[in-house]
């Protein structure tokens, strides 16, 4: 027992000084046994947000028991989430990607004034994952993330539906070809359960990731989040977590290096998966003090092949490839291409070529074998050009044609381009410019979910082009380009254009090029006559402005590489 290391918890509770923490961990319901043990907080953003969230609560108390069962001493620690469903298409939608943020804030704030000796994150909804994940890194003790889980697809008429049919549909009433009635059985019918968006969107995209990354249990992201099976895979990522806390097994800086990054971009672009992604990897990489921008990802993008048949480029859902074995059939088929970096290691010490041994093969339709590709590069690229020096995003899965030209109709905002879709101000060739919501513009980066289903509800999705400097949800399809940089408020191209400027767009894997029929003289004459826009006063949102940074470094708000601050007292 001498030879045992001191816990970082320790210095919380010995010695003569700290009887009164002694006296509230009692008071919690500890004994003297319990206070000795290692201490790990048990972050979940549980809670009545969204469906997303409503059993995390529930899916930390079987956490809480492996990790007692372990020799562990749990304390629950709820953080906040911001639902991207209940913001959507209105101004709540800043707060969503700041709450990235606050989570990652809040889960140093408890680890390192607590002290705990270990992190155990549970998170469903968009925001949740990065964010814990960005924590996890940031206090780079052991650690270890677990999706919540997605929703079960709803049925309607014999079809598998989910969340963005119901967006949808809302278009179609629009451009009247469907009725209130048939809109409102999509409501009803959509999400049928607890859990996160069905298809790869957002939240299952970076479940994935987060098996990719090495911090999650390998088979964990794509377990519903209302199946029991759930239960005893919590239990077991708590018996290895605390392996790692009494000292057998990696950091989460370990484990999050260049090539299990590169991974990760390799695990989105093979299932066509949330451009988020792209503005998550660069941040999670910041908290591990390595500098793995839009570029970077990029170069991964490129080379990956899309396999996974998912939506909403593709037909099938998060437990369709459970049901077929889980992530680790995407992953292992991409080892097994070369796509993967084999060695990098995994939170329970593992490498992943090890954790990887026995997934099954692709099954040919969810996932297919590399030989028979859907794309031979990938499900999203990365364009630039004139336009977007610093890079912008398409989700290419499932689009119908890669080139497009058009004249620009610029819009100042989302609530300017959202009155314009809703009464059709606009025309078949269009490429509809929406400035001024990027990370510091919005500020907060607005998702264009709304916008974007409304268009392909009208027929129009593969008709129009779309260009922002603000974000997309996972959910979108369509020739939809976003995250352009640098963004408007910060004197990027975007902010030059003018209604009639033609905008030429490619993105065939030759070109990956977006461009407007402007000479640089053109574009630089234009930026010095625009007026600067008023910026918040007040409360998050002026913080998060004074902060944040490009969306092509992750629109993070530190410094990064945060060094823990030891009280070796």
């Amino acid at each position: 027992m001498t030879d045992k290391p001191r816990l970082r918890s320790a210095t919380m509770h010995e010695g003569l000084l700290r009887a009164s923490a002694r006296g509230f961990l009692h008071a919690l319901g500890q004994d003297d046994e319990d206070i000795a043990r290692p201490h790990v907080g048990v972050f979940h953003t549980g809670g009545e947000m969204s469906p997303c969230n409503a059993n995390l609560r529930d899916q930390a108390q079987h956490a809480r028991t492996g990790i007692y069962a372990a020799g562990g001493t749990p304390h629950e620690c709820p953080v906040v989430s911001v639902s991207d469903g209940l913001t959507m298409a209105h101004s709540g939608m800043r707060f969503s990607l700041i709450s990235r943020e606050l989570i990652a804030d809040s889960v140093e704030a408890s680890t390192r004034g607590h002290q705990w000796d270990g992190i155990f994150a549970i998170g469903a909804c968009d925001k949740n994952l990065p964010g814990l994940m960005m924590g996890i890194v940031r206090c780079n003790v052991p650690g270890v993330f677990v999706h919540g889980g997605a929703a079960l697809p709803g049925r309607l008429a014999g079809q598998d539906i989910n969340a963005v049919h119901n967006y949808e549909t809302i278009g179609k009433v629009l451009a009247g070809t469907a009725s209130t009635e048939e809109l409102a059985a999509v409501t009803h019918s959509c999400i049928p359960t607890t859990g996160a968006c069905a298809g790869q969107f957002t939240a299952n995209t970076m479940g994935m990731v987060s098996e990719a990354l090495g911090l999650a249990p390998i088979g964990s992201s794509m377990i519903p989040a209302v199946y029991s099976e759930r239960a005893p895979m919590l239990r077991r990522a708590a018996r290895a977590l605390m392996k790692a806390v009494a000292g057998d097994g990696p950091l989460p800086r370990d484990v999050v290096t260049r090539q299990a990054l590169e991974n990760a971009c390799a695990v989105v672009s093979a299932t066509g998966g949330s451009t988020n992604a792209a503005l998550h990897l660069p941040a999670i990489a910041h908290e591990a003090g390595i500098k793995f921008h839009l570029d970077d990802v990029a170069e991964v993008f490129a080379r990956t092949p899309l396999i996974g048949d998912l939506s909403p480029g593709g037909r099938f859902h998060a437990r369709d490839v459970h049901e077929i074995g889980g992530a680790q059939v995407i992953l292992r088929e991409l080892l097994r291409g070369g796509f993967l970096h084999g060695d990098a290691l995994t939170f329970t010490g593992q490498t992943l070529a090890q954790a990887l041994e026995g997934a099954a093969e692709p099954d040919g339709e969810v996932v297919r074998r590399i030989e028979n590709a859907r794309a031979r590069e990938g499900g999203v690229a990365v364009l630039k050009g004139n336009l977007c020096p610093d890079g912008a995003l398409l989700k290419t899965a499932g689009l119908a044609t890669l080139v497009f030209s058009g004249p620009a109709r610029v819009f100042e905002s989302e609530e300017e381009a959202q009155a314009a879709v809703q009464h059709r101000r606009y025309q078949a060739g269009d490429v509809l410019v929406v400035r001024n919501e990027g990370p510091k513009g919005s500020p907060g980066m607005r998702e264009m979910l709304g916008i974007t289903a409304l268009l392909y509800g009208q027929g129009m999705g593969d008709r129009v082009a779309l260009l922002t400097d603000g974000r997309f949800s996972g959910a979108t399809r369509g020739l939809c380009i976003g995250y352009a940089g640098p963004e408007a408020a910060e004197g990027g191209p975007i902010a030059a254009l003018r209604d009639g400027d033609t905008v030429h767009i490619d993105a065939r894997p030759e070109a990956r090029s977006i461009r407007v029929a402007l000479s640089d003289a053109q574009i630089q004459a234009r930026l010095a006559e625009r007026r600067p826009r008023p910026t918040p006063r007040g409360g998050l949102l002026e913080k998060y402005a004074a902060t944040v940074r490009p969306s092509h470094q992750g629109a993070v708000t530190h410094s990064g590489g945060v060094v823990w601050l030891r009280d070796e007292s």
